[in-house]
């Protein structure tokens, strides 16, 4: 079996007959299936040995990379009883995307007889991912392996043109699992498109399965996964994101069957938190929030031949290097608390020196990317970065608005807020999210166009309860209702009571600012904040504009 490594096969062939008949004698003999893993330059790669009935294929870490076509290695394997391929043989050669597969049967008394080989389709027909030629004596079966190979791979890049312009990064397959109410999850989908783009990640499709239960390893099914490999095979794709959050086993488990990058939401909404934040505390923050997140995913795939940090005087085999990671990530974290902490200090100061002025705080929070610094601006003439895109302001902005009949208040924007928010995120943000505390007044802004703005409603809701500041009076603005019919507007503030209107319209701002004005003088004259809500009168789509002061 060893001298098997030593064997040259001609490029043009699959297998020479002297290789094929030394592997049937040696399974005749053993009594268990002999593989071969060949390169494209006939190189034996890797020997494996199996059982009476199957073959497990080591993980091909050195195979072939670059355009993400075929692996670069062909699998040719024997069978006892000259059996067929199986199923598990055909599913082999989708996920690990092999050049061809050839099953050697082996007669009973040990001698060549069949030859079954198959192959990926460049283009699955009817769900089918590969196909089979017909079986046929190994000594009459002709291929000429090198041309059949590069004229499959021309195929599939004819059949997919986004392949053409070669390798390229940024460029996804969304992945979602649904357990749940349907509607939902296409709503979730919907939005993990939005961050991905926002991403500057190409999206090159969506797919989706409605299971009992999530996957242990792979999230998906079985039969799933494998036609997630070929589809990303076909699309040319270097990513899979999921939109559940994943374990770091089924991370692992993915990306070794695939070979792709694996996502999950949560860090997909870290990455953007990373590109977006420009203050020192913003910065702080994010990093906090990506070590948490990354600390239990610190781990590899072999810490036996790692390298040591024992040193002089110590027993044992000394620190491998997993562990000195997690330890250097567990200071970094420390020391990240500690800045934070400083600054949160820094900030509480500000924030009484704000309170002994007396003046009104009001805060602008709300789902990400419905309007809120477009608000901001529009009433306090601001320039703040406004872009049609999720999470587009991080960092807390304060600005000082004169309110007619009451006087000078602050006006704050904050962090859009989005379901599911990271648990790593949530706990690095407390100091910003905090901020809400001192806050009189909750200026809740609303996408009124949105197909579900009630699940909007409840995300917001939620991140208020688990900060304890659900019982800050708020008020209720549908963003945006200039998009639809007024009919529609005002069903939708009589179902969750509010007015509608649009941040760039003077009638919904004046509107804004008469609400704001009559809401502050009922708090003074009670004496400040209550503990109740504030019970919303109903508007409707303003019909005139007015001019706004």
């Amino acid at each position: 079996m060893e001298r098997l490594y030593r064997r040259r096969i001609p490029p043009e062939k699959v297998v020479t007959p002297e290789v094929a008949r030394e592997c049937a004698e040696l399974t005749y003999e053993t009594r268990r299936q002999i593989g071969l893993l060949v390169n494209r330059q006939g190189q034996v790669e890797s020997v494996l040995i199996g059982d009476h009935h199957e073959l497990v294929i080591p993980h091909l870490s050195r195979s072939r990379s670059g355009l993400r076509l075929l692996r670069g290695v062909r699998l040719v394997h024997t069978h006892l009883n000259n059996q067929p391929l199986t199923q598990d043989d055909l599913t082999d050669l989708a996920l690990l995307r092999l050049d061809l597969i050839m099953a050697l049967g082996v007669g009973k008394d040990g001698s060549l007889r069949d030859a079954y080989v198959a192959h990926i389709l460049s283009n699955p027909i009817q769900g089918r991912t590969t196909l089979e030629l017909p079986p046929c004596a190994f000594h009459s079966f002709q291929l000429d392996c090198q041309q059949f190979i590069q004229s499959l791979e021309q195929e599939i890049v004819r059949s997919n043109p986004g392949l053409r312009e070669g390798v390229r990064e940024g460029r996804a397959l969304l992945v979602s699992v649904s357990t749940g109410n349907a509607a939902s999850e296409e709503g979730r989908l919907q939005e993990l498109q939005e961050l991905v783009r926002a991403q500057d990640v190409e999206v090159l499709g969506c797919i989706t399965q409605r299971l009992g239960a999530i996957h242990p390893k792979f999230v998906v099914g079985s039969g799933k996964m494998k036609e997630l490999a070929i589809r990303a095979l076909q699309s040319g794709a270097d990513t899979l994101i999921f939109d559940q959050d994943l374990t770091p086993a089924q991370v692992r488990g993915i990306s070794e069957i695939t070979d792709l990058r694996v996502l999950d939401r949560s860090q997909v909404i870290l990455d953007i938190f990373a590109q977006r934040a420009h203050s020192s505390i913003g910065k702080i923050q994010v990093e906090l929030a990506q070590l948490r997140y990354l600390l239990p995913r610190l781990a590899q795939s072999s810490t036996a031949l790692s390298r040591l940090a024992g040193g002089i005087g110590t027993r044992g085999p000394g620190e491998t290097k997993l562990e000195t990671d997690r330890r250097r990530a567990r200071e970094r974290i420390q020391r990240l608390e500690r800045d934070l902490e400083s600054m949160a200090h820094g900030r509480q100061e500000q924030r009484k020196m704000r309170m002994k002025r007396g003046l009104p705080i009001i805060s602008i929070i709300g789902y990400t990317n419905v309007g809120k610094s477009t608000l901001l601006n529009a009433l306090t003439k601001s320039q703040v970065s406004v872009k049609d895109r999720v999470f587009e302001t991080l960092d807390t902005v304060n600005r000082r608005w004169y309110l007619p009949g009451l006087g000078d208040v602050i006006l704050t924007d904050t962090v859009g807020f989005i379901r599911d928010l990271p648990k790593d995120l949530m706990a690095a943000f407390q100091t910003t999210l905090l901020e809400l505390q001192e806050a009189d007044v909750l200026l809740h802004v609303i996408d009124a166009h949105v197909p579900d703005p009630g699940q909007h409603i409840i995300a917001v809701d939620n991140v208020l309860k688990e900060l304890g500041l659900e019982n800050i009076p708020s008020l209720r603005f549908f963003n945006k209702a200039d998009l639809m019919v007024e009919e529609d507007v005002q069903l939708l503030c009589q179902r969750y009571g509010g007015m509608g209107g649009s941040a760039l319209q003077d009638a919904s701002l004046l509107m804004i600012q008469q609400e704001l004005t009559t809401l502050l003088r009922g708090l003074q004259a009670e004496g400040g904040r209550k503990g109740n809500s504030h019970e919303m009168p109903l508007y409707p789509l303003p019909a005139t504009a007015e001019t706004f002061p």
